[in-house]
């Protein structure tokens, strides 16, 4: 059975509004719009959008909302920074598929996430590890680090070189003229909310780049359960528990293929912008 999106005419009409912002995508400066909120050297939230100039000042809004509201602690330091990025740089791309695994309790879903990753090619000794070293905090000294791990996805290796930090994947959106029909869908899916569509255009980023098998993920919000394990090959796939509730340890891993010249990626992943329209299979 075709999904709604692909029927005759099942496409939501574009307002006067999203006419404007395609125009603006395609035409007019765009933004590098970055928030970062710490409380006493604790990360409390970060979020990412590329926008165009008339939609900064909601965009950022809504941004120091999370920051001041948050299940992690209000924050005390709150850092939005703001750069121009030139439309002609932008690269298009295909949001990932998406699916939801449901599954009873946070040991089910990392048995599901384990063998999500081993089936994208990663050892499965390496996958078994990485749950493990996500559980107990990726970063030095035991908590959460601000980006993600980079890890060989066949020796395990780690391969970030700042494990405070790690690698920020920035510069991503959904493109403008395409968002309504996108919202539309996680609506009528009851999946509409800032976490779901975030991690959605993150891991169809992250998995734009071939040397990068697979990405495991799941937040550090004590109060948010669901993570994922993403490839270009099997999609956004959404796993209803992979940590207990309360947990405020989280965060997101990259398996690469072995041999990837590490420099250019990492570049790619933190200033490369790009726009994400629907998936390239024409439904959701």
């Amino acid at each position: 059975m075709k999904c709604a999106f692909c029927q005759p005419g099942g496409y939501a009409k574009l307002t006067e509004k999203h006419l404007h912002d395609s125009f603006c995508a395609m035409s007019q400066q765009m933004y590098s719009l970055r928030m970062r909120a710490s409380r006493y050297e604790k990360h409390i939230s970060g979020a990412e959008r590329l926008l165009c100039f008339s939609e900064l000042e909601d965009a950022a809004s809504r941004m120091l909302a999370r920051a001041l509201d948050h299940p992690r602690g209000q924050a005390k330091k709150i850092k939005l920074s703001l750069l121009p990025v030139t439309p002609s740089t932008i690269k298009s791309g295909p949001l990932l598929d998406l699916s939801t695994l449901r599954v009873d309790n946070w040991q089910e879903g990392r048995q599901r996430a384990c063998a999500l990753l081993v089936a994208t090619g990663v050892a499965p000794g390496v996958a078994d590890q990485a749950l493990e070293q996500l559980a107990k905090g990726p970063a030095l000294d035991g908590g959460v680090m601000r980006g993600a791990m980079l890890v060989n996805a066949i020796t395990g290796e780690r391969l970030e070189s700042d494990r405070v930090r790690g690698v920020r994947v920035s510069r991503m959106d959904i493109d403008p003229s395409k968002r309504l029909n996108i919202e539309t869908f996680l609506e009528q899916k009851s999946l509409h909310n800032s976490r779901i569509i975030e991690a959605w255009i993150l891991a169809s980023k992250v998995a734009f780049y071939p040397e990068i098998i697979a990405e495991l993920c799941w937040s550090d919000d004590p109060d948010y359960v669901t993570g994922y394990v993403a490839s270009a090959h099997n999609g956004y796939q959404r796993i209803t528990h992979l940590k207990q509730a309360g947990d405020e340890i989280g965060g997101r891993i990259f398996f690469l293929r072995p041999g990837v010249d590490l420099d250019p990626l990492v570049e790619q992943l933190q200033y490369e912008p790009i726009l994400f329209g629907p998936p390239a299979s024409g439904c959701f």
